[in-house]
């Protein structure tokens, strides 16, 4: 299960999306450096959802993005 819906995400406002991207980035960075610490980590898997979910938030604001350019 996705940590953020597209839905979720294309409802959000651009510093809401900004604000979440900061989180998921504070989270990633902490569980790398667990990582390379040598700790373990509760669930692996959440750093690759981390990953794609921020991926996810970038890729619609660089869509939305350019959807205004093309409008210009």
């Amino acid at each position: 299960m996705p940590i953020i819906r597209l839905k979720d995400i294309r409802e959000m406002s651009f510093e809401d999306r900004e604000k979440k991207v900061m989180e998921l980035r504070t989270e990633l960075l902490r569980l790398k450096t667990m990582v390379k610490a040598g700790g373990a980590v509760d669930n692996p898997a959440r750093v690759r959802e981390l990953r794609k979910a921020i991926a996810r938030i970038l890729t619609i604001e660089n869509e939305e993005g350019r959807a205004g350019e093309e409008k210009k």
